[in-house]
């Protein structure tokens, strides 16, 4: 298993908190020194600012050590969990993303939102629906009482699968949904935020591990909290560029939060629903389901700042995503803990 220490850490248990109070700081500091962050948003080499990928790849490459590749070998042992996995997170969720936020963002809360802004908040809802969840799903996966060893298998198979997909998945969704797809871009960022940081991460997860478990878990848990201060650094600079269209229209975020919270209610049940209907034991649903709720925000951020900019809609949609993160998987945590006397009667 991928992380021995303790299921939520200090970091990760007020992720919600922390990142409101960075929008907040990000929001005065932008206002407060603008010539500064305008400084920082020129610092870019190929369509890349320097300060936010570096960032970035501190933010991802801790997680990615995290995933064990070795785990794939044990696909056989779950067929069933891991079939529901692929199929909500890679044949479901990105389309239901688009449909929801076709729904929501371009019909139901059109009126309200800037109109210039719509098709770059709905490319950002698919970004982060077409990266499923990497790291935080072994801490929802414990506290849900999951199948550690099924929940190390799903990952390794998504983020192989990931490697692959991600980049054609998105721009087909971004054209099906008539939003121009800069391809050149999306590769690019694909093997910077993805393909390489995957590279790295399994060299020094294959370092660390010639040292032994037991150093391996101390290395884990020294570098942990690295994922989160980068992330939070980044939304600094994040909302530092977004902070006057945020000013002016505050209610952009809550209702960008609402297709994200539908979209994590409706790919969790289905992939519960359907683990319960094919037997599946519940310590198999649990982290299946909660993959297939969950997305890996770090990488949906990197490739909205990558392909549409700092100060973009499609940024803050992905923003939004980390914002509702933590409450709605723990809603979800607690649905899958006290409904485990439900999903274990069954009916002959």
């Amino acid at each position: 298993m991928s992380d021995p220490a303790s299921p939520l850490g200090f970091f990760e248990r007020y992720l919600t908190l922390w990142v409101l109070l960075c929008i907040g700081a990000g929001i005065g500091l932008g206002q407060a020194l603008p010539e500064v962050f305008a400084a920082l948003s020129r610092c870019t080499v190929a369509e890349v600012n320097l300060p936010v990928g570096l960032l970035i790849w501190v933010m991802i490459v801790p997680m990615l050590v995290k995933v064990d590749f070795s785990a794939l070998h044990d696909l056989r042992r779950h067929v069933r969990g891991i079939g529901v996995t692929l199929f909500v997170n890679w044949l479901v969720k990105p389309f239901s993303m688009a449909f929801f936020g076709w729904f929501f963002i371009r019909q139901l809360f059109a009126p309200w939102l800037p109109a210039g802004e719509i098709d770059a908040y709905l490319a950002g809802l698919i970004l982060l629906a077409a990266a499923p969840c990497t790291a935080m799903v072994f801490v929802w996966s414990r506290l849900a009482d999951g199948d550690p060893l099924f929940t190390l298998t799903q990952v390794a198979v998504n983020d192989l699968i990931m490697v692959f997909a991600f980049a054609p998945l998105v721009g087909f969704l971004l054209g099906l949904s008539a939003i121009t797809v800069p391809w050149q871009t999306l590769i690019v960022s694909v093997l910077l935020y993805l393909v390489i940081p995957v590279v790295l991460a399994q060299l020094w997860r294959k370092r660390l591990m010639q040292r032994g478990e037991a150093a391996f878990a101390a290395a884990m848990r020294r570098i942990a909290p690295w994922s989160t201060a980068a992330l939070l650094a980044t939304l600094v600079l994040i909302f530092a560029f977004q902070g006057q269209a945020i000013l002016a229209q505050p209610l952009v975020i809550a209702l960008l939060a609402i297709p994200i919270v539908v979209q994590v209610a409706f790919n969790a049940a289905l992939a519960y629903g359907l683990n319960r209907a094919l037997g599946e034991d519940h310590a198999v649903a649990c982290p299946s389901a909660l993959i297939g709720a969950s997305n890996f925000f770090e990488l949906a951020v990197a490739t909205a700042i990558s392909l549409f900019g700092l100060a973009s809609g499609a940024t803050l949609a992905t923003v939004v995503g980390v914002l509702i993160e933590v409450p709605a998987m723990l809603f979800v945590v607690k649905f899958v803990r006290l409904s485990r006397g439900w999903y274990e009667h069954r009916t002959v």
